[in-house]
């Protein structure tokens, strides 16, 4: 009799455990998000960053009901196969791909996960969405598009006897390349001659950028990740040849450029991350999300450069 109660008791006990896990596991709400971000560099960090504040503002809070699955393929194309790989087959709740090498490799790898972007300059031409307005598959974001045309007059207003401008970029990356045909068709309509020089890795970055910098009176540079992982060094070859440089993006400029009308990648980043949580929400799909531009675009100018250069920093106003 005694070991049947204490069987029973065990059995008892081993059920309300089950249940009990169960329970649990049902009631959490906890979702994962895995993120492939293609290089570390300071923009790209500052939208990581920025998405990951949108998530919040959204209602989900790392460490509380979201956990993040973070892979940096360090700008290698191996690394981001294979952390696509990874990152879909633990099946997460969502995908961000920070830049358009990440967002390519995680969309290849699946067509049923919701994947948002950011960092992104051309999804139709990336063939991420069907059209920016209607993506119409599982991916959706945000596009980092730059005013080109306005960047293109900053640097104009700055050098106004300019002859030739340099543009400096990345010629795999094809979303720089569609900044640099852009920017330079711009400078021609200006009836200003142009000199284009790229670089296939940030090794390369001092060598171009000395060798541009002779030749020109100014130089424009895309929101191109090999630079910018380099723009310290564009920043230390601009004061030593005093070159003036407008870039694509804020924190290109904050590194080693002299000004910018361009993106806030952290504003633009948080912008995504709000998309996110109503995705998570499912209270949206990426299908029918358009993809929106950026916000927040705003003169920068870095004054330790514009001192360095000779230029007095107040002096650079965004043209009318």
């Amino acid at each position: 009799m005694k070991k049947m109660v204490t069987a029973s008791i065990l059995a008892v006990s081993l059920l309300a455990l089950g249940a009990c896990g169960k329970s649990s596991s049902e009631s959490s709400d906890t979702k994962t998000v895995g993120i492939l971000q293609v290089v570390q560099h300071e923009s790209l960090d500052a939208a990581y960053k920025g998405f990951k504040e949108g998530l919040a503002e959204g209602g989900y809070t790392e460490g509380k009901n979201v956990t993040f699955d973070y892979q940096n393929a360090q700008n290698n194309q191996d690394n981001l196969k294979s952390m696509s790989e990874k990152l879909v087959k633990e099946k997460p709740d969502l995908l961000l791909g920070i830049a358009t090498p990440s967002a390519q490799s995680l969309a290849n790898e699946t067509q049923d996960i919701p994947i948002v972007i950011t960092a992104v300059t051309d999804p139709v031409a990336a063939k991420l969405v069907k059209s920016e307005k209607e993506p119409g598959g599982n991916v959706t974001g945000t596009t980092d598009m730059v005013p080109i045309k306005k960047q293109i007059d900053l640097l104009l207003s700055i050098v106004p006897d300019a002859k030739t401008i340099g543009i400096m970029y990345n010629a795999g990356e094809s979303n720089s390349k569609i900044q640099a045909d852009l920017a330079e068709k711009e400078l021609k309509e200006a009836g200003v001659a142009v000199k284009v020089l790229t670089a296939n890795t940030t090794n390369d970055v001092q060598q171009v950028t000395t060798s541009l910098a002779k030749d020109v009176d100014g130089i424009y540079i895309p929101t191109d990740n090999t630079f910018a992982s380099a723009a310290t060094i564009v920043g230390e070859v601009a004061k030593e040849t005093k070159t003036p440089i407008v870039a694509g993006s804020v924190e290109q400029v904050e590194q080693g450029g002299l000004a910018t009308y361009g993106i806030d990648y952290e504003a633009l980043g948080k912008q995504t991350g709000i998309m996110a949580a109503k995705i998570l929400d499912g209270d949206a799909k990426p299908s029918t999300t358009a993809v929106e531009s950026a916000n927040d675009l705003k003169l920068t100018v870095n004054k330790e450069m514009a001192e360095a250069l000779g230029i007095d920093p107040d002096s650079i106003k965004l043209p009318e």
